[in-house]
């Protein structure tokens, strides 16, 4: 099983708005029972997509809140999970709720062309 990146305010830029490629964020929270369940795929998907142009990382929204304003708010997250996608540092494609893997990774495929 890999393990994907722990996205914050800091590295946001660097690792997902910088990155030539396909970036994935998990916005969740330790308090959802969804964002539980689908954080183990998300680890998988990272070690499936190791070594290649797709970057896939975590983001906890409640810390990374600086008042009302935050990287989910930043993008319009409304609830958790949402998943985002950037290609090349563009917000391209988003899901909402738990999803399957073989979901996950059919998005994937088709967004890394």
């Amino acid at each position: 099983m890999g393990k994907s990146l722990n996205i914050t305010g800091k590295n946001f830029e660097a690792e997902v708005l910088k990155h030539q490629g396909l970036a994935i964020v998990d916005f969740g929270a330790a308090w959802c029972g969804p964002c539980k369940a689908l954080a183990p795929t998300i680890d998988e998907l990272a070690g499936d997509y190791a070594g290649t142009n797709v970057k896939i990382g975590k983001c906890d929204i409640d810390d990374e809140k600086e008042g009302s304003d935050g990287l989910a708010s930043d993008f319009g997250v409304m609830s958790v999970p949402t998943i985002l996608f950037f290609k090349n540092g563009k917000k391209v494609d988003m899901m909402m709720g738990n999803q399957p893997k073989a979901a996950l990774k059919d998005k994937i495929e088709k967004l890394r062309v």
